[in-house]
């Protein structure tokens, strides 16, 4: 059996328990009903947010991309997610508490990287001489960078909360680098 025949396989036993269960959602609408959360984290499969935070099904809206940053692709998501909620008249938190995350870790991949700046620059779109502001060699610094270059977004709702969080691959823990607070003041 490859990988694929095995996930294929605990995708079978998941949907008989979540049927068994009544736990799948086929009554929800089809746009973001329930999210209470934006994470943006790391591709690394060490580092699921959905596992390391234990967040269930219809809570959190989950983009990945190398190393969690902040991107003008992963910035093109969010304004792409922000058109399907409008489009299906859907306000992200139902009005309620809405929270932006920016989720790094330690030992990333991206650091793997520092040696090649070019490479790098482009990923972010930038200039070489401005990687230093991006601090890929420093999680906190990184995430703190992150979540300041999304305060400057105005096309995020100024009554959303953003915090910045950096998960310890060695520990398991979760550290709060930048705390919740709102994007912008209103």
């Amino acid at each position: 059996m490859n990988s694929l025949d095995s996930m294929l396989q605990r995708n079978k036993n998941f949907a008989a328990q979540q049927s068994a269960a009544g736990t799948l959602m086929p009554s929800l609408p089809p746009a973001l009903p329930n999210v209470k959360a934006i994470i943006i984290g790391c591709a690394d499969m060490r580092v699921d947010p959905a596992h390391v935070l234990g967040i269930k099904p219809g809570e959190a809206v989950v983009i990945r991309n190398i190393g969690g940053r902040i991107t003008p692709g992963l910035l093109e998501q969010l304004g792409l997610l922000g058109r399907i909620g409008e489009v299906a008249g859907e306000n992200p938190g139902g009005g309620g508490e809405f929270h932006l995350i920016v989720l790094q870790h330690t030992d990333c991949g991206i650091t793997r990287l520092a040696g090649d700046p070019a490479k790098l620059a482009h990923y972010f779109q930038i200039q070489e001489a401005e990687l230093k502001k991006k601090a890929v060699l420093d999680p906190r610094a990184a995430v703190a960078a992150d979540v300041a270059l999304l305060r400057t977004i105005s096309a995020l709702p100024v009554q959303w909360l953003i915090s910045g969080l950096v998960y310890d691959v060695a520990t398991g823990l979760v550290e709060i680098v930048v705390p919740p607070a709102l994007i912008r003041a209103a």
